[in-house]
């Protein structure tokens, strides 16, 4: 414990470890800190790093003891700061104020339009105030301009502070920690694989070729120092081998994983409650949520009724199983899922189908997707081959103007002129199967002729 530094604090809100010290650090221990990455805050008069790391921690436990709650919320940090700034504001205003009267003061010797006399005595003493009453107009210009920046930095710093507390920036908050939790799981799984794939390695031959092969997780540089002789294949194979043991058992990757964990469980606890899943538990389901996880390449099965497995190629998240596979109830998977916050996204409401058929009127209403309104569209008939012709980018389909169902458009190929000037047309394929006509279709048209 140092005798500088007089309390450390994390705050789950912005990731921050904060250091407060009892006096000026002394040389060795401010180069540690600011090594270390802590930046010192004069107005606050604290050290503060920009995110949590292990190493971070583990100074700001030797110089404090302990890491306590921060105290101080992130809006009521935000409130101070903006009160900081509207008061710089208010101090530009004042200045701003003070400049203006003093040039409305020099001016005064020019009232009336009184004019400098060039070559009188007056002339030299006339200039020099006509530069003071200049300059004091020019910095009361230039307050006036910070006023507005400095009422600007105020409301962006509160605005940032609520824009951090929306459920919606929460949530995409919740999916970056996610992906990072994945990215640190991916590491230990490549390990895993790799120290399998190294144990059915036996042969100095094998081990040269293994060592050549991007799974093999060996150092830069080892397959030619084998190659070469200047290192025997079996000293290489155990000190890759230990390397993989370091990274799957190694106590930093495990605590970035327990933080992003503790992280996450604060965010779905400020989001609220984690509502439990009560649809039907389906293999794919729990493939989703384990992959989301961090879990490699899971596959899922239902054994019988009511119970489900899941297998991975690498072990599973220590926070989700043990081992390589997994099997629960029905009942059980739902509350590990909720345990950990996931809940399976909605299913997407099906696209109203495609229909080929032929209008009478030879046009076809459907809905701008830009404008929202509804066009109507001349029909065009041509083959399937016709039709695949046509560019990609270039073909689509719109939904109708009754919303039932969906027809396919291409630029109109009866258009006389530029191409890119041809409008969409409403394809019906002359070789395909042919639809009948809805009945929302006919509704709609009839509709249209009546209000005509």
């Amino acid at each position: 414990m140092s005798d500088y530094i007089a309390s450390a604090t994390y705050s789950p809100e912005d990731n921050k470890i904060r250091l407060y010290p009892f006096s000026r650090l002394d040389k060795e221990t401010f180069a540690r800190v600011k090594e270390a990455g802590f930046r010192w805050a004069p107005k606050q008069e604290l050290f503060v790093a920009p995110k949590w790391t292990p190493a971070r921690e583990d100074l700001a436990l030797e110089l404090a003891g302990e890491i306590e709650p921060e105290e101080m919320t992130l809006a009521e940090r935000a409130q101070m700061k903006a009160d900081r700034l509207d008061a710089i504001a208010d101090k530009r205003a004042m200045e701003a104020s003070a400049y203006h009267r003093r040039a409305n003061e020099l001016s005064r010797a020019f009232d009336m339009g009184q004019p400098i006399l060039v070559g009188h005595h007056s002339e030299r003493k006339a200039r020099k105030t006509q530069e003071r009453m200049h300059n004091a107009m020019d910095k009361a210009v230039k307050a006036h301009r910070q006023i507005d920046y400095w009422n600007y930095r105020a409301q962006g710093v509160e605005a940032y502070a609520n824009m951090k507390n929306k459920p919606s920036v929460r949530a995409r908050r919740i999916k970056t920690l996610l992906a990072e939790l994945r990215d640190l799981q991916r590491t230990i799984n490549a390990a895993h694989k790799a120290l399998e794939l190294w144990e059915k390695v036996e042969t100095p031959e094998q081990i040269t070729a293994f060592l050549g092969h991007g799974a093999s997780l060996a150092r830069y540089g080892l397959w030619s120092d084998v190659e070469s002789g200047k290192c025997d294949p079996f000293e290489a194979k155990a000190a890759v081998m230990e390397g993989c043991r370091q990274i799957i058992e190694g106590p930093k990757r495990a605590r970035w994983i327990a933080h992003t964990l503790n992280r996450l469980s604060y965010e779905r606890e400020m989001l609220g409650e984690v509502p439990r899943f009560t649809g039907e538990i389906t293999p794919t389901i729990l493939q989703m949520f384990v992959r989301e996880h961090g879990a490699d390449k899971p596959k899922g099965a239902k054994i019988d009724e009511d119970l489900f497995t899941v297998e991975c190629d690498a072990p599973l998240p220590l926070h989700i199983g043990d081992g390589k596979s997994l099997e629960l109830s029905g009942d059980e998977w739902r509350d590990l899922m909720q345990s950990c916050g996931y809940v399976p996204p909605a299913k997407k409401p099906a696209k109203p189908p495609i229909l080929n058929f032929k209008a009478p009127s030879g046009k076809i209403s459907v809905i701008n997707p830009h404008r929202r309104e509804a066009v109507d569209l001349p029909q065009i008939e041509m083959t399937k081959a016709e039709y695949a012709a046509i560019y990609s980018e270039q073909r689509g389909t719109r939904l109708s103007s009754c919303g039932n169902f969906r027809v396919r458009i291409a630029p109109n190929p009866k258009h006389d002129g530029p191409r890119y000037m041809a409008g969409w047309a409403a394809i019906m394929i002359t070789d395909q199967k042919q639809h009948e006509a809805p009945a929302s279709f006919w509704d709609y048209e009839n509709a249209r002729e009546a209000a005509e």
